[in-house]
């Protein structure tokens, strides 16, 4: 499979300026240059930064020269300390990923689209010179399957615009499913020289996701190890995702988590990368901070084999906090024997 070169080792930059107040206190803070300094000195080479459309625009549209600002600054830090750089548009207006954030309507209004167009076309103005080490995210995490035709036809309208500013800048287009890497086959945007095909893992998501407050029938102190048995990690997809099992059921009961399982989960994605000539990235894999750490270090263990079995570049989710901080304190004690495994 081809390999997206300077995009290998990552990590998430969630919070920053997504998912936030958006507080000039939180800009300028929640992450700051000597944290760019540590993620390299993690071996990593670049950063994802997930950035929210009213960062860079105003409510009716018009761009927001501070948020641009802000943007150049981590940008900045990431050049200085030898570290390239994901934009991912974690929101834009009429849709999130995240229902909460009551974003409707992006998929059928085309007033939405235009605007997401002209946003991604400023993008593209401001950062399209420097596409050794800018790349460009179009859309975190489509949810559902019947958006995927209208995604298609919006990501291939979007690509074709920013390539009049951008010819070579790498452009990142991700399926349904929260970015599944059972959604990658789905993708269907016109060839591009420099098109990447992107993915999400948290797999199994009983483990990686247990005791989340945001899952409506997740049990908050419900607690599961890593070398839990599928039969029990189904039972529980069962009672707490609605049925999601995460495809448990093609293995025999006793089954423990192993690199394979990772190997076989994302072979229908490597197959369609492969197809049309494309990297494949996974742009967000970790496990939540109610996990033990030496539960979360089991995870990652396995799922990096997996990674460099197929040479998938990926990004953790996340730096700090967000439920899943790989810099918090409670990951100390682990953290050395971690970055290896990211």
């Amino acid at each position: 499979m081809k390999t997206w070169k300077g995009y290998q080792k990552g990590v998430d930059l969630g919070g920053w300026f997504s998912q936030c107040d958006y507080s000039e206190d939180r800009f300028r803070n929640f992450i700051r240059e000597e944290d760019f300094a540590v993620i390299r000195s993690w071996g990593a080479d670049h950063v994802r930064i997930p950035v929210d459309y009213n960062l860079l625009e105003k409510e009716d549209g018009s761009p927001r020269k501070s948020g641009f600002a802000h943007l150049d600054r981590a940008l900045t830090y990431a050049e200085k300390n030898g570290l390239n750089a994901i934009i991912d548009l974690h929101k834009t207006p009429g849709f999130s990923f995240d229902p909460d954030e009551k974003e409707l309507g992006f998929f059928e209004n085309e007033t939405y689209q235009k605007r997401f167009y002209r946003l991604w076309e400023r993008i593209a103005r401001h950062c399209g010179h420097l596409p050794h080490r800018i790349a460009f995210e179009l859309l975190n995490e489509v949810t559902e399957e019947s958006f995927m035709p209208a995604w298609n036809r919006i990501a291939g309208e979007c690509i074709r615009r920013i390539r009049v500013f951008a010819p070579e800048t790498s452009i990142l287009v991700g399926g349904c499913w929260h970015n599944s890497a059972l959604s990658v086959a789905k993708i269907d945007v016109p060839d591009d020289d420099h098109l990447v095909y992107n993915f999400h893992c948290y797999e199994p998501l009983i483990f990686t996701h247990q005791g989340a407050h945001w899952m409506p029938l997740m049990d908050p102190a419900f607690r599961i190890a890593a070398d839990a048995d599928f039969a029990e990690m189904e039972d529980a997809s069962r009672k707490m995702l609605g049925g999601f099992s995460a495809g448990f059921d093609r293995y025999p009961p006793e089954t423990r988590l192993t690199a394979a399982y990772f190997i076989d989960f994302f072979a229908d994605a490597v197959h369609a990368a492969e197809k049309r000539g494309v990297p494949l990235y996974c742009g967000e894999y970790g496990v939540i901070d109610r996990s033990r750490p030496e539960d979360a270090l089991t995870w990652y263990r396995l799922i990096h084999q997996a990674f460099e079995h197929y040479g998938i570049g990926r990004a953790a989710w996340s730096y700090r906090q967000m439920d899943f901080g790989l810099s918090d304190a409670r990951m100390d004690k682990v953290r050395p024997e971690l970055i290896l495994n990211l």
